[in-house]
């Protein structure tokens, strides 16, 4: 049996891992807004349908942890937002690619080049940057 008060808390937790309101929600599932707004509010039941839709268009999504919060969420190692991008995870840490002429002889490279700029990209689209005074 569903617990309706979990469930919505789970439904609740997609929305924030996604970054999406309910109304994007629905348009993204193809589902009233009234129906996932009764179902945060956990005055009704999840339908078959609906279930299978949240599965479908979130496939990080696994079927017990929505249905009775067994299991884990994300499924996926690696995270997908709304649009398809993968997110990379920050708890891993990533090699930074070289170039590898630089390689050969590196006394010569730090003495011939400077950084020009730093520039730091945020998740959220936001960048700063950072020049050197020249």
């Amino acid at each position: 049996m569903v617990n309706t008060s979990n469930f919505s808390k789970r439904l609740q937790k997609i929305l924030d891992f996604y970054g999406v309101t309910a109304t994007s929600f629905s348009e993204k599932i193809a589902f009233n807004r009234s129906t996932i707004s009764h179902l945060l509010s956990g005055r009704n039941k999840p339908s078959l349908e609906f279930v299978m839709k949240v599965l479908q268009t979130y496939p990080e999504v696994d079927l017990y942890w929505l249905l009775n919060g067994t299991g884990s969420f994300p499924t996926a190692s690696k995270k997908t937002s709304l649009h398809g991008e993968q997110k990379n995870n920050p708890d891993k840490k990533q090699p930074i690619a070289t170039n590898n002429s630089q390689d050969k002889n590196p006394a010569n490279s730090l003495n011939t080049k400077a950084i020009e700029r730093i520039v730091i990209f945020y998740e959220d689209g936001t960048f700063k940057q950072y020049n050197t005074c020249v």
